[in-house]
Parts: structure tokens; sequence; C-alpha cells
């Protein structure tokens, strides 16, 4: 009786075990992802990112020297042509000013003088025809030294009103390099960045976008762009390619190059320096086959594709040639037709790293130790 229990517990454990196995292979096999290959439409594009920027800028930098004050801007103002900004302490100007009024003043006295000794000559009736002659050209000098010192005074005053430094166009403040007490003189101006105060139109804002060297050559004047503003969300803008710069910056061993991008629409919110990333249309096809860039595979630097046999429901490998792609799909030239059943992910239990022994699962009670 106690070797029938024996026996009949051996085989029960037998039976669950081959159970258990039988289970555990069916668990193990290889299973696919897969999706229908289908026609459709697919857009390649190159990425950058940058700043929004003021394409019409002009700069407010008087060529007199002095001292900045009465600062009357701030940074985003808007102001109109002529309207004053600052004014310059210059000490020069006004003597110079004073000077050439004095001068005025003098050719006056002189040219009047001049006139009175013609008038009292003729009244004495003694003078010659060459002393009249003598005081008329004396009258003539003084009145052309008179309309230089007129001609003078004028300029001082031009000169002198540089002091009143105004907005020499319509636009908003997008920069103030000086303040109060401030010695022109002294200022450096290696660029236009550095200039007192600079001015832009803000209708005039465009994207300016980083392109590395590989991708810039797809670039061309014209192309589509979509951009986003981390400012606002996930607002999608649109725009034109317009300018492409010939020459390229090196960060870090990279080159790189900007390329102007023009909104079609200038949304009111938008700010000088906000951050932009664009996506910019190089190509698009309809009505051509595109898969996922999951299913692409790589072999002995041979791009495949696995499809799965309709009847063996097993992987059948296919050399393909490809089109233009994006970060997301591929276009299918050969090799994949409409309809066949591509992988776009193998799952593949066994390479999952297992733990407990070696040989895998051991039925309790059978062996021990040698």
């Amino acid at each position: 009786m106690h070797k029938k229990y024996i026996i009949f517990s051996i085989l029960v454990l037998a039976s669950g075990y081959f159970w258990y196995s039988s289970t555990q292979a069916q668990k193990m096999q290889v299973k696919y992802v897969s999706e229908k290959a289908e026609k459709g439409n697919i857009e390649a594009s190159v990425s950058g990112s940058g700043n929004i920027v003021v394409d019409s800028l002009t700069t407010v930098d008087p060529t007199i020297s002095g001292t900045v004050t009465d600062v009357l801007v701030n940074v985003g103002d808007t102001v109109k042509k002529g309207q004053k900004l600052f004014t310059i302490l210059n000490e020069d100007l006004t003597a110079s000013t004073l000077q050439a009024l004095s001068s005025v003043h003098n050719a006056e006295i002189n040219l009047n003088q001049a006139r009175t000794n013609l008038v009292n000559a003729k009244k004495g009736g003694s003078e010659t025809e060459r002393d009249r002659n003598i005081l008329k050209e004396k009258i003539i000098l003084a009145e052309q030294n008179l309309q230089v010192a007129r001609i003078n005074y004028q300029n001082a005053l031009v000169d002198s009103n540089k002091r009143y430094v105004t907005s020499t166009s319509d636009g908003t403040i997008n920069a103030i390099n000086i303040k109060n007490g401030d010695d022109l003189s002294r200022l450096s101006r290696n660029s236009a960045n550095q200039a007192p105060i600079i001015i832009g139109d803000l209708k005039t804002l465009k994207a300016e976008i980083v392109v590395n060297e590989a991708d810039i050559v797809n670039v061309a004047l014209g192309q589509v762009a979509k951009m986003t503003l981390s400012a606002f969300d996930t607002q999608i803008f649109s725009g034109k390619v317009e300018k492409i710069d010939a020459l390229g910056t090196i960060t870090q061993g990279v080159v790189n190059y900007t390329v102007t991008v023009g909104f079609d629409t200038i949304d009111e919110r938008f700010r000088p320096g906000m951050s932009v990333s664009a996506h910019i249309l190089t190509e698009e096809k309809e009505d051509v086959i595109v898969v996922p860039n999951s299913a692409l595979k790589v072999k002995k630097n041979k791009t495949y594709i696995q499809v799965l046999n309709p009847t063996t429901k097993l992987p059948e490998d296919r050399m393909i040639e490809m089109g233009i792609a994006n970060n997301t799909d591929t276009e299918i030239v050969s090799g994949i037709n409409v309809g066949d059943d591509i992988i776009t992910q193998t799952i593949d239990p066994n390479a999952k790293t297992k733990t407990g022994t070696a040989n895998g699962f051991r039925i309790p009670g059978l062996g021990g130790r040698g």
C-alpha cells in the first residue's frame, strides 16, 4: 500500500511537470506585433531652434560728444519719429553758438557802418569817384561777411540742437546702452548692438533658426516652416524661409547656419528674444507606401523589413528601397506591397533575464544532493 502511494505521487508530480513545461513552452513563444502596409502622405523636414528677432532695426548714435542726461525712455516703450529720447550736455557747443551769434552782430555793425560812411561821403561832396568805389566795395565785403556769419550761426544752431537726441523712426525701444551721467566719448561702439539706443519695428519680427551643416543642404528659400514658441504651449505658427546665411559659425566643433523665417501672421503677443522651435518642410509626397520607423531593421549595412508569411505566420526578410523619411515614418519605394503584414515589434520572452536555477524548473523531491 505504501509503495502504491509513492508511485501514485510520482505520477502526479510528473504529470504536473509536463503540464507546466508545456504551458511554459507556449508562453515562451516569440510574438510579433504587426500592421498592414498602406499608402499615405509623408513629409520630410529639418528641425532647428532659435529666437524671435527684429528684422528692421534703427540705431540712435549721436555724432557729438558730451554727458548723457534726461533719459526719457525705457526698453519696450513705443516711440514716434522726432520724439525726444535724451539730452547731451556739451558746454563747447553752447560757447560755439554764442560766438557765432556774436559774429553775426559784429558783421551787421560793420555793414551798417560801411553804408553810413558811403552816405556821409555823398553828403560832403568832396569824395572822388575812386573814393566812392572803395566805399561801395567795403559795403559788398561787409554784406558777404554778414552772410558767412549767418551761415556759421545756423550751423552752430544745428550742432547745438543735436544735444536733444530724438528718434529717427517709429518703433519700439529694443535696447538702451546708456544711462544718465555717461560720457558718450568713452562708450564702446564696436557694433550696432552697442549703439546708445536701438529702435525696432515689431511689424518686422522674424524667427532666426539655427540648422546644422548636415541638414542645411536640404533647406531652400520659400520652404514652409511650422513653428512652436515656448510661451504659447502647443500652438503652431506657420511661415516661410526668407534667408539662409552663406557663412556658418562653429560651436563646439559643429558648423551651424542661421535660417531666417518670416511669419505668415505676426501675433501681437510676440516679443523679441522668445524661444522658437521650427520644422522646415523640405519634401512632401502623397499616395506612397509609408511604414513606421519601428519596422526598419539593419543587417550588414542593408535595411530590410520583416513581413509575416500569411500561411506560416513566420517572418520573412524583405530588402527594401527607401524614399523620404522623418522622425516617425519612412517611404518605401520598393520591396513592400500594400496589404503586406509588416512586423513593427518582436517580443521574445526568451531574451529576458531569468532568475532561479540555470536548468529552469526542478520537481521538488526528485533528485537531491549528489
